[in-house]
């Protein structure tokens, strides 16, 4: 039980950062409209393929969020990721 509040303290975390990131006005517009498709398509109650097909229903969902997430921080400049991380350590503590 200890295991699962710590993957869901992280990933409360990343959220925070993402929310950041996306706020922080050096962020280019390529980045958040890409971090906006991600977080869209985990809210979304539609999937690409649907998810009742075994292993591909779920295999979207474990390619697409991260492959979005990983094309739109790789266009932030390092100075507003580390500011946000910075935020969000500072704000855990």
């Amino acid at each position: 039980m200890g295991r699962l509040r710590e993957i869901g303290r992280r990933a409360a975390r990343e959220v925070v950062f993402y929310r950041l990131v996306l706020n922080d006005p050096r962020t280019p517009r390529l980045s958040r409209w890409l971090l906006g498709v991600a977080v869209a398509y985990v809210l979304m109650p539609l999937d690409l393929i649907p998810d009742f097909i075994p292993v591909l229903g779920q295999l979207d969902d474990v390619l697409i969020v991260p492959g979005l997430i990983v094309l739109a921080m790789r266009r932030v400049p390092h100075e507003v990721v580390d500011d946000c991380r910075r935020l969000v350590d500072e704000g855990s503590n």
